[in-house]
Formats: C-alpha cells, structure tokens, sequence
C-alpha cells in the first residue's frame, strides 16, 4: 500500500469471528448468519461484472492506482473480477482494492467458492496465500489490497483513504441492515475521491435515498438475471 497512514487497524470485537457457511448441492456458499448467498446462483462472475465493473463503468475510467473501496469481501469473487479485468486492460501500475468484511470466510472457503470460475482461483492465488497466513494486506506487482476486519460502521469512519469506486456488497438490506444505513452510506461519501462512482444489486428505496442524502446521484439500472433493478451512482452527478 502507499503508506501505513492509510492502515485501519481491526476491530477487536469483530476480528475473531468468522463467518458460518453452509453449501448448496451445486456449489454456492450460503451465509448461515443472514441466510443469502454469497453470490448469484445463476453466475456470479457475470453477476459481479454486471453489477460493479460495468456499473461502475470499469475497465474504461481504470488508470494507474485507481482506488476500489467495497462493503462485504465475501469470497473475494469481485476483486478476482476486477483484478482479471485490470490485466486484461494492460493498465500500468497498481490496482488499489480495500475491502471492509465483519465476517470473514476462511481462505479454504473462498477457495472452494472460486474455483467454480475460471481463472478465479489462480489470479487470487497470493491473495488466498496471504490471507490464510493471517496477512490483511498484500502487495504484488499490479495489486495493492487491505482486507479491514470489523464492522464497517466502526472501521470505515477511521480510514484514511478516498475511492474512485465502491462496491456495495453486503447482504441483502433487509437480512443486514446495519450495511446500509444513512450513516454509513455517509461515510461512503465522506470516503470519495471527487467524482467517484458506486454500484450495487439492490435497488431499495431507503438505501437509494441514503445514497442521494449522503451526495450521490443516483441511477436505478437493470440488474442481473432475474432481478429487474440495480442501484449506480455518481459523487456531484455524472459530467
């Protein structure tokens, strides 16, 4: 990373938890907690790059040390996505990519996730590494990625950095509403760079709001498989 003044340190209360999964007969993982799945049962891959990179009208904004900011690591699948996407667009540099997760999976977790993508479970091979020697943060030759472990309306507040892009990735609003709040769609915000961009599956109406509150302009999309909306959105509306 570009320097430990961006360094949030855990949260103490949230950092030994771990997140309890349970899998479907074809392979999906599935939050016990909040009783959602991780990701689309149909395809999460075109799922993440429907909803986050072309939501967020990536790879075209990509430049070097573009900065992506998400709520819910999960499985990792949407840095995966993003990271094959950064390669594939030859950008120079380092993709920066911090994620705020108050559950996290166990590396082997995410591993068995991945693996139903190609390519998934090789690009995030370092990253898995990492993370299952205990590492939040990691450094190669084209990433730069802090995992921030705790609850996000408590960890997010202290971090030093600004997003080009966010990645809203929670559970659905209403299994874990404490992901969406006024508050901390504020401190998304406060979190920007100007002209920064988010993206999400859900198009709630009070999170929509929440959004527009905090200072986004937002734009309901079509969404993924049989979801008929999606939420994107722009800091001081789009140029």
């Amino acid at each position: 990373m570009r320097g430990s003044r961006e360094r949030v340190e855990p949260d103490v209360n949230e950092n030994q938890t771990a997140a309890d999964v349970r899998w479907t007969a074809d392979g999906v993982p599935v939050s016990t907690r909040f009783d959602d799945p991780y990701f689309s049962r149909a395809d999460g891959l075109a799922e993440t790059r429907h909803v986050f990179l072309a939501g967020n009208d990536l790879p075209a904004r990509f430049r070097p040390g573009f900065h992506v900011a998400e709520l819910g690591f999960g499985t990792g699948l949407n840095l995966a996505a993003t990271l094959m996407a950064w390669r594939a667009a030859a950008v120079p540099g380092r993709l920066r990519f911090t994620s705020f997760e108050a559950f996290p999976l166990p590396a082997a977790d995410m591993a068995r996730a991945l693996s139903r993508f190609a390519g998934a479970t090789e690009i995030m091979a370092p990253v898995l590494e990492a993370l299952a020697g205990g590492a939040r943060r990691l450094e190669t030759a084209d990433l730069a990625f802090e995992l921030v472990v705790g609850d996000a309306r408590r960890t997010l507040p202290r971090w030093a950095g600004r997003a080009d892009a966010w990645y809203l990735d929670g559970f659905a609003p209403a299994r874990n509403p404490e992901l969406w709040g006024p508050e901390l769609m504020q401190a998304v915000a406060a979190h920007s760079a100007p002209g920064a961009s988010l993206a999400t599956y859900t198009a709630a109406g009070h999170v929509r709001r929440a959004l527009a509150e905090a200072g986004f302009t937002v734009e309901r999309r079509p969404g993924f498989g049989r979801k008929r909306h999606m939420t994107v959105g722009r800091l001081g509306g789009w140029a």
